[in-house]
């Protein structure tokens, strides 16, 4: 048991929640994503659904193009061209390598399936869906218009890049800039008319669920391993795995006995 949490049982008060509680729980929650984002893609599948949904969409583009204001129009450019093919994959060939240069196989392995569902996510369900884009776009766009493109792959690599490179709690410190950032780039489409509100929706909470789930899928496989090798309440992790600290992250590799 860490300090931390001895002292917090003197005192009465219950201690951090153990690990493999937390990842679970953000197991849960991109999994809960993942459910939100298939009813909405179902809803916008179909003619009735469509309907009601295409309703609030219109409302929302044009309090978009009423909020238009220069400086914001060209934040909103940037922040597509920053999240665009020809930064963001250089981006995420960066995060591929520091992950490797760092040995921790695991991270690399969910990083790179979390990747590769989220462009097959984004062109099937383009495919799927060709709903036509917002008329009056203030960019050039390509392909139909749901999901979002940008969202889905601003939510996988802003809160992908975190759960890749940080371990335990940190990643909480971390996570809330990384969801403000994949908020701010599933705004500026609606703002710049490239997408229907329903369509950044509909990415981020695919981008969103991936980026949560699959790391932590990755991460409760192993903790189940670790339990049935060391006899749930054994000591550390087998030999050649990383150790973790009492703040859940990697201290290297446990020596060999």
């Amino acid at each position: 048991m860490s300090e931390q949490s001895r002292v917090g049982l003197e005192l009465g008060h219950p201690g951090p929640e153990p690990l493999p509680v937390l990842r679970r729980r953000i197991l849960l929650a991109g999994v809960a994503l993942l459910v939100l984002a298939t009813a909405l893609t179902v809803a916008v599948s179909t003619s009735g659904g469509l309907a009601a949904v295409q309703h609030v969409d219109d409302w929302f583009r044009n309090l978009m193009v009423s909020l238009r204001w220069g400086p914001a129009v060209s934040v909103a450019k940037s922040l597509n061209t920053a999240f665009g093919t020809a930064v963001d994959w250089p981006l995420r060939a960066a995060v591929t390598l520091v992950i490797v240069l760092r040995r921790r196989w695991l991270a690399l392995g969910a990083w790179a399936v979390t990747v590769g569902l989220s462009e097959f996510a984004i062109g099937s369900l383009k495919t799927l869906v060709d709903r036509p884009r917002p008329p009056g776009g203030l960019i050039v766009t390509s392909g139909a218009s749901y999901p979002s493109g940008h969202a889905i792959a601003s939510a996988v690599t802003a809160i992908g890049i975190v759960m890749a490179l940080t371990t335990g709690r940190r990643r909480l410190h971390w996570m809330v800039g990384a969801v403000l950032i994949a908020a701010a780039v599933a705004f500026s489409r609606t703002y710049l008319s490239a997408h229907w509100l329903s369509d950044v929706v509909g990415g981020s909470l695919i981008g969103g669920g991936l980026a949560l789930a699959v790391p932590e899928a990755f991460e409760v496989v192993r903790d189940r391993r670790r339990s049935r090798a060391d006899g749930i309440t054994a000591g550390g992790p087998p030999e050649g795995e990383d150790e973790v600290d009492a703040a859940g992250d990697s201290t290297g590799p446990r020596p060999a006995a």
